[in-house]
Order: structure tokens, then sequence, then C-alpha cells
């Protein structure tokens, strides 16, 4: 995998390096044949050089019957290039001169026109270069020296056999030259860039592995990627916490819920037992004390499956809301006045108020009936006898609101986030009001399918205050 990383950079880098020597090279040559196709091109700034300023001086030479002659603006040239010239025949006779030195030779024979060209005379101590005229059917030749000291010229010459072996080595050796400095720069470049790629991929491993502990220093061009990477390490790591804490509750009610179940399941074994046993002959309101204790066993194992589903349910957004146009003052007083009709809870203070008679809402009267009743059932098994619970329904612009208040013992503030938990169940539960455990969750959930909002507020002994939060889709 490794490997497979670098080895892609490091091609890619390569060809990168390849194709931009090719493209010097090529616009190198190109210059080179352009420049001599075309020799007035300015592509090698050999326009300002001695030669050339002598092979380009035939068009400030004046040809006429009379003789010969310069342009001014060739003598101005001539003066900045601190060079002069002579004019000759056919014959190699001196026609004109202009700023020639004054032991130049009047009369040039063709050895002595090589030997000025070759070597610098003593008696002009010029540069020379010689240039060709055609003018009314003869050609003159004329002599242009140079009389500056840093001017120098080196004769070339080589076998033109040789040239293409030449080039073909000198050119080989470049590339490989070249492709080496590529390799060590592209190697070096891919080891960089993939080096912190092999972080993320051990990374990637570490947290696949369940191993969240994954820190890295977030630096250099990745650097987003090393915060993201520590970004999600830290979330997994919490997500690993909750769900170990979660499994823990949950393992934990299920031990709970068991042992609450058996102990009915017991008490209906028991009194079935004896019923059908035949050695013991029970009266009448006997049989029907033991068939209440059973059916009243049997309703609360009912509750608790009943609770199961319905919370799952809703978990899983699988139940579907039968929406009415109910009337909540009249909902939640009945939820106040049934709970006080239950024998267990007739000594209770349960006061009930409403800011309007009538307050009509879409609900499903069903699941907000038993969400009330959650609510007030809390209260109850959470708190001494002799407690206070205030219910209040209200109606403002916004939205509808019921309120259970109790000032009872209150909750510690690190149960206080928990009380809406699956599975959670209160430390002050009393052994008379076990139950599913799933009361409040089921609370939450109904609220939230409802698009409400359920809040908590509680103070260690002073009480708690519970609001429920419906936004009407239609009110009255």
């Amino acid at each position: 995998m490794k490997w497979k990383l670098t080895g892609r950079y490091l091609v890619s880098v390569v060809l990168i390096v390849v194709i931009v020597i090719i493209m010097n090279i090529v616009v190198v040559i190109g210059l080179f044949i352009l420049q001599s196709v075309n020799e007035n091109l300015p592509l090698l700034n050999r326009q300002t050089s001695a030669e050339s300023i002598s092979r380009s001086f035939q068009e400030h030479i004046i040809i006429t019957e009379s003789g010969a002659s310069i342009s001014e603006k060739g003598k101005e040239i001539l003066k900045k290039k601190q060079a002069w010239i002579q004019i000759l025949d056919e014959d190699g006779g001196e026609i004109y001169r202009y700023l020639a030195p004054e032991k130049a030779k009047t009369k040039y024979a063709p050895i002595d026109i090589v030997q000025i060209y070759k070597y610098v005379e003593k008696e002009v101590l010029s540069t020379v270069f010689v240039g060709e005229k055609k003018g009314f059917e003869h050609r003159y030749s004329y002599l242009v020296g140079f009389t500056t000291p840093y001017l120098e010229r080196q004769v070339l010459t080589f076998d033109s056999r040789n040239f293409a072996q030449m080039f073909k080595v000198f050119s080989v050796s470049i590339i490989i030259i070249d492709g080496f400095i590529a390799l060590c720069i592209a190697y070096i470049f891919s080891k960089r860039l993939t080096k912190p790629m092999f972080i993320f991929i051990d990374s990637i491993k570490r947290l696949a592995g369940r191993d969240y502990n994954v820190y890295h220093q977030p630096k250099g061009i990745y650097k987003d990627v090393f915060a993201n990477i520590n970004l999600l390490s830290q979330e997994l790591k919490s997500s690993e916490k909750e769900r170990k804490k979660l499994d823990a509750m949950k393992e934990e009610w299920i031990g709970n819920i068991s042992h609450d179940i058996k102990t009915p399941l017991a008490s209906i074994q028991g009194y079935a037992e004896m019923i059908k046993d035949t050695e013991y002959q029970f009266s009448m309101d006997e049989i029907r004390d033991y068939a209440g204790i059973i059916e009243g066993k049997s309703k609360y194992l009912r509750d608790v499956i009943e609770d199961l589903n319905l919370s799952t349910r809703l978990r899983n957004k699988e139940l579907t809301l039968n929406k009415k146009n109910v009337n909540i003052v009249s909902l939640v007083r009945n939820v106040v006045i049934d709970t006080l009709n239950d024998p267990r809870y007739a000594n209770r203070d349960i006061d009930f108020s409403s800011s309007h008679e009538v307050i009509k809402i879409e609900v499903d009267d069903i699941l907000i009936r038993r969400a009330i009743s959650n609510l007030i059932y809390n209260a109850i098994v959470h708190n001494h006898e002799d407690i206070s619970i205030k219910v209040h329904a209200e109606k403002n612009e916004e939205s509808t609101l019921i309120r259970v208040e109790d000032n009872g013992k209150g909750i510690k503030q690190e149960e206080l986030g928990r009380i809406f938990d699956r599975y959670y169940r209160g430390t002050n539960t009393g052994e008379l009001h076990k139950g599913s455990g799933l009361g409040m969750a089921i609370t939450h959930d109904i609220v939230i399918a409802h698009g409400g909002s359920i809040q908590v507020h509680s103070t260690v002994g002073q009480g708690t205050v519970l609001e429920i939060i419906l936004e009407p889709n239609s009110a009255k």
C-alpha cells in the first residue's frame, strides 16, 4: 500500500519534470532553427554583435557611377561602435574609406583579405569583418574594422560527420543527468506528500479497531485532515463511553425488570396451584380474593409489556398518531380525577388549574393522556405521601403548556439529564411502585412525536417542575 501511493506520486512528478525538460529542449532547438533561417529575428540577441553589424552594413553603403560612400546613419553606427570601413573594387583597390587607420592598406590581394579576417593586423589593431555589396553590375567588397580591445573572434572548426554523434552523446548525458535529478526531487516530494497519508491510514485502522486514543498535531498542508481525525477520535471515544454506559443501564434494567416480572409470576403461579390443589377446600370468598390478586398481577405484567411495545414503536417512529381536536383542559382534568380515584393515591394532594376553560388543540388524546399520567405518577412514586402536586394547563399566543409541579425531594443534578433515558429508573422509587422504567422515556417520545418539547427544572429539597410545550396545529 505504501509503495503504491509513493509510486503514483513519483510517476506523476517524474512525468511532469521530463515533459518540462523535453519542452525546454524543443524550444531551444526551435530558437536556433528560427535564427538560422532568418538572421533578422531578435531571438538570440545577435543583432548587436559585430558580425551582424558588418553583414547588415551593406544597407548603408551607397554605390553611384562616380564612386561609393556611406549614409549618415552608417557613419553614426561606425562612430558609436568604434569602427571604420574600407570599400574595395573587384580588384581589391580602395575606392572609399571612413575612419580607417592611416596605416591601412589601399590595395588588398585575396590573401591579404584572408589574413586580415583571420588575424589582428598590427597596422590596424582592429578585428575586421568582410562583407559584399552589389551595384551597377559589379561586386564591391568592404572591410569593417572594430577597434575596441574587448572584441575577439574565435574560429570554430569541426567535422560534420562527428557532430551528430556528439549531439547524441550530449543529449543522452543531459537526459540521464536531468532524469536522475528529477527522480531524486520527485522521490523527496512524493515522500513528503505520502508520509501523512500513511499516518491517515494507520489512524483509520486504529479507529476501525476501536482504538480511539488517536491524536496528531495539526500542521502542514494536511492540518485540516489531522484536525478532523482528532475530532472524529474524540466523538467516537465519547460515543463508546456513552454506549458502555447505556449497555450497563440496559443490563441493570433487564435485571430489575426480570426480577419485577418474576415476583407477580410467582404470585400468579402460587395462587393458581393452591386453587388447583384438591387437598385444599377454599371458600368462594377466598377464591375471589385469590382471583383478584391474580388479576392484579396479570394487569401489572400487561402494563409492562405494553410499555415495552409502545416505547419501541415510538423510538422507531412506527406509531401513527390519531390526532383529534380535543379540549386539553378537560383531558388533563380527567387524568387528575382518574389518579385520585385510584385507591392507592386517593389521599394524595393533587390540585388542578387552567388559564382557560377551553383550550382546543390537535393531538392524539390517548397518547397525551398517557404522557400526563406518567408525569403525575412520576411525582407520586418519587416522593413522600404528604407532598403537594399542582397540575396546570395554559395557552399563550405561541403554544400550549402543561405543567406538573411538586414540592418534594427534587432530583440530583447528575440524574437530571437521565430521567428521559430508556431503562433509567429513579433511585427514589418505592418498593410498591415498581415499573418498566420506561415511563418518562415514553412521555418524552410522545411529546416529540407531536412536535413539542418537554423541560424539567428541579432543586434538591425543594421540588421538581416538568413542562410539556405543544405547538398547536389549530387552537380556539
